[in-house]
């Protein structure tokens, strides 16, 4: 008898779920889209993993090949989004005008099915590993991370926006499946980002010095 109560009580273990990745996310948002669909609608559907979802999001954005210049405006929501974390916020909050900002069914669409495949073959190499942080306390440091690179986006250098924004997708992809590896590898690509931006403002630093220097030995001022 007692052995029998013993057994009844007995606890089950408890199955988490796995939470949805974030390729599941878009491509159910894409597929239910029934008109345009707006920066707020995307960071709801995200729930509480709209931080690491929305610097993915606006990350990719700054990989597609757009005019020059517009890594000014559209790395300007990771600056928001990266403030956001340093300062230790739990929720993603974008200011009205941005959340309206809305994308048509024919354009989210488009932009999901060039980012949905990458993301699944990213996603099958991706899991829980030697993820440094504990908890939320790591999104703070991570938001450090995001947030020079962020700034590194929006700077006027030619072709120089590409490499930090793909180093800001990984991150945002490492913190949502808490992979450290993955986060390890979009910290050296950070930096190799900041170098390779550092030496073509460098470089474009010494040019201008010979072409006044050489202008002023030639008396043209």
């Amino acid at each position: 008898m007692d052995t029998f109560s013993d057994m009844a009580v007995e606890p089950r273990p408890v199955r988490r779920r796995r939470p949805r990745r974030l390729s599941e996310v878009f491509a159910r948002l894409a597929a239910e889209a029934d008109g345009p669909i707006t920066i707020g609608q995307i960071r709801d559907a995200l729930g509480d993993r709209s931080f690491a979802a929305l610097l993915v999001f606006f990350a990719a954005f700054n990989l597609l090949p757009l005019p020059p210049g517009a890594s000014v405006i559209l790395g300007a929501p990771l600056i928001i989004v990266s403030v956001q974390m340093v300062a230790g916020s739990s929720t993603a909050w974008l200011p009205r005008f941005l959340m309206r900002k809305s994308l048509s069914q024919a354009q989210f669409r488009a932009l999901s099915e060039r980012l949905i495949p990458r993301m699944v073959r990213l996603e099958t190499l991706i899991r829980p590993r030697y993820w440094p942080f504990w908890r939320r306390r790591g999104d703070r440091v991570i938001g450090v991370v995001a947030l020079i690179l962020a700034i590194a986006v929006v700077l006027p250098v030619p072709l120089g926006n590409w490499l930090p924004a793909f180093a800001t997708a990984l991150i945002g992809l490492a913190m949502s499946e808490r992979d450290g590896i993955l986060f390890a590898i979009a910290v050296i690509v950070g930096i190799a980002s900041l170098v390779v931006i550092g030496l073509v403002i460098a470089s474009a630093g010494a040019v201008l010095h010979m072409v006044f220097a050489h202008a002023g030995s030639a008396g043209w001022w």
